[in-house]
């Protein structure tokens, strides 16, 4: 069955980084675009970024963009976020999702991963 599993999170101090790895199996992993996703205690689950199946085109949400840094190795089916400047307010759970298809515009995500916790102390 298709598997993601994230690794990569942990407590890090306001101004750190962290690189976030999201490993598949069981899925064509060259065919789907992938995303990042977060979701922070008593808030609805937002989209960070995405990547297309090449990894040509790449997409940030205005809270990340120029902090976060996508990117995927397909021979190894594995995604990564690279996040520097962390603030306080990107302390969340982190989801990869893989996308098959778009609908109405929008990347439509078929599987998730299970999550991993990123802390950021101010």
């Amino acid at each position: 069955q298709v598997q993601l599993v994230e690794s990569g999170g942990g407590l890090v101090q306001a101004g750190g980084s962290l690189r976030l790895s999201c490993a598949a199996s069981g899925l064509t992993f060259s065919r789907y675009a992938m995303g990042w996703f977060r979701q922070a205690p008593g808030k609805e689950r937002e989209f960070v970024t995405a990547i297309d199946w090449s990894g040509a085109n790449t997409y940030y949400s205005d809270s990340v963009k120029g902090r976060f840094t996508i990117s995927r190795d397909n021979a190894k089916k594995t995604v990564y976020l690279q996040m520097n400047t962390l603030k306080p307010e990107d302390t969340a759970v982190y989801y990869c999702a893989a996308a098959s298809r778009v609908v109405a515009g929008q990347y439509k995500y078929d599987y998730w991963g299970q999550g991993t916790q990123v802390t950021v102390s101010s």
